[in-house]
């Protein structure tokens, strides 16, 4: 599918022709959620590509929004859109749209796990570290700054410091020396790019699409708070105080607190929590259709 849809996509060129390019895929229109529903199952029975190229192109603006979220980091805003474009394929590829969400909301974990590879890649891990929590640290650093200390440039106050460390679960040395390392990256959004004198600010994406996206993400996790009240009635006491704690509770319980807890195996609690997720995925997905919360097929 990549190769195809990748000869039919709108042209990135260089950093000169973003701005065409912004301008160009907004051209492309939003999806009702029939259509897209309809869409995606006609790509994934029939192989169609027209619906595929029609599912990408559709979503092309929400991969160019999140790509200027990275922009601090120094890469060329159009590299990380074309691997975003590319995290956006692979979703399309793999959205299984029985389920009853939206492609935009499944689509931009892997848009966003692209994007992050290449900045990954681009800066080299012996730049950043090699541990969960320094890739942690220099992906939430700059939001935690701008929570913290806003406006603040050069080095960080040692009580700031000291606050995302904690935070994050690093170092205070590390915090320091990834600061700087990103300050030396960051530039301004008035920054003038390209020859046109464009500035990096009139290229973000229009926010129509801001709204329509946390309309949408906000009524599927009210769904998913209703099918998962109702739906969670199909379980037995045990099954529900099993699956909460393992599954659904911030604070999870590990396979031997409830061995004691209800006497019985650890590989016992096991089976159990396994038996009542699927019976609760279950139930969810009827109840979903019954509610019209799914097209019929």
């Amino acid at each position: 599918m990549s190769t195809t849809l990748n000869n039919n996509l709108p042209i990135l060129g260089s950093e000169g022709g973003l701005s065409a390019y912004l301008e160009q895929i907004k051209k492309f229109p939003m999806l009702e959620a029939e259509e897209e529903y309809m869409l995606a199952k006609n790509w994934k029975t029939t192989g169609n590509i027209k619906s595929a190229e029609k599912l990408v192109t559709s979503h092309l603006r929400l991969v160019a929004k999140i790509a200027m979220g990275y922009k601090g980091y120094g890469l060329p805003v159009n590299e990380m859109i074309s691997e975003g474009n590319i995290g956006l394929m692979q979703a399309v590829k793999k959205f299984e749209p029985e389920k009853g969400f939206r492609l935009a909301t499944y689509a931009m974990w892997w848009i966003k796990a692209s994007i992050q590879e290449y900045i990954l890649r681009s800066w080299s891990l012996v730049k950043i570290g090699t541990t969960t929590a320094q890739k942690k640290l220099f992906f939430n650093l700059k939001k935690l700054k701008n929570q913290i200390a806003p406006q603040t440039e050069g080095d960080l106050k040692n009580e700031h410091v000291e606050e995302i460390a904690n935070k994050l679960d690093v170092s205070k040395d590390e915090v320091v020396s990834m600061n700087r390392r990103l300050s030396g990256k960051e530039f301004s959004l008035n920054a003038q790019v390209g020859e046109d004198g464009d500035e990096w600010q009139d290229w973000l994406v229009d926010k129509d699409l801001d709204h329509e996206l946390k309309l949408a993400q906000h009524e599927e996790m009210e769904n998913r708070k209703n099918l998962l009240k109702d739906s969670i009635q199909v379980l037995n006491e045990r099954e529900k105080e099993i699956l909460y704690s393992r599954r659904l509770n911030d604070n999870t319980s590990t396979l031997e607190d409830l061995s004691k807890k209800y006497k019985i195996s650890r590989e016992r609690v096991r089976q159990i929590e396994n038996k009542a997720f699927e019976k609760l995925q279950k139930q969810m997905l009827l109840l979903a259709k019954s509610k019209n919360l799914l097209p019929a097929n």
